[in-house]
């Protein structure tokens, strides 16, 4: 009897792990995704990649322009999951939230946790020249990235990996483990090892300015620094007035 699977996940790295769910028969009741967002210039609105996926196998879609609010928690009580599967969803979820599924919720998050903590976890393990990284299923609680850790695998990085061609491997592995992880959890095997905030490290967000390349670091640093940011969102510099 397979667990009842709420999934919640917004951007493409996500689609791995819906689709491994819905390839291996899990009883998936909805998706909760972000809202549809205005795309070039605003002419028309486009799905998250998990919509797109969702709607082609007809699972439930629901999209909460803030999760935390009263009726939307109510209509996640009412569709009582057994488990919240969340993969970058982009919302931080309250506890009202987190205590509704009988197994809790749990995160598949695409670094060695407690190490790359936050929002760009593949880009900054490739800029710091990490040899290796992977993937962590971890349970939720409400401060990010730190809840006890269900299942991890680590991969290494090859010298000529760059965040595309690790995204696609990590994006992989990710969904086997959530698999594994879901196996160990609904036989009562699971181990929940908390993790130590003092090997903590961060992985935060990248902006445009963040990209800018600094040529008086050694080159193996900028080489790392170039790898990171390839294909997206592409590392720069400036030269002659203009951006290169």
């Amino acid at each position: 009897d397979k667990m009842r699977v709420l999934f919640m996940g917004t951007p493409d790295i996500a689609t791995g792990c819906l689709q491994k769910l819905i390839d291996e028969k899990y009883d998936i009741i909805g998706v909760v995704t972000q809202p549809d967002k205005p795309q070039n210039r605003g002419k028309k609105l486009g799905m998250p990649p998990v919509k797109e996926l969702a709607l082609k196998y007809d699972i439930p879609v629901y999209q909460p322009i803030k999760a935390r609010d009263e009726e939307f928690v109510a209509t996640l009580k009412e569709l009582n999951p057994d488990i919240i599967v969340v993969v970058a969803f982009g919302q931080i979820l309250p506890k009202s939230i987190l205590d509704i599924p009988k197994f809790g919720c749990i995160n598949v998050h695409v670094s060695l946790l407690p190490k790359y903590r936050g929002a760009a976890p593949i880009n900054w393990a490739i800029i710091q020249g990490e040899k290796e990284t992977g993937v962590t299923v971890f349970k939720l609680q409400h401060e990010i990235d730190t809840g006890k850790i269900i299942r991890q695998a680590a991969i290494p990085i090859e010298d000529n990996d760059n965040f595309g061609t690790l995204y696609n491997k990590l994006k992989q592995l990710g969904a086997s483990e959530l698999i594994e992880a879901l196996n160990d959890i609904s036989t009562d095997s699971a181990h929940y090892l908390p993790q130590s905030d003092e090997l903590a490290s961060h992985a935060p967000k990248i902006f445009h300015e963040t990209c800018q390349i600094n040529f008086y670091q050694g080159s193996v640093q900028v080489h790392n620094f170039i790898r990171g940011l390839c294909p997206y969102p592409a590392a720069w510099f400036e030269f002659g007035g203009q951006e290169m």
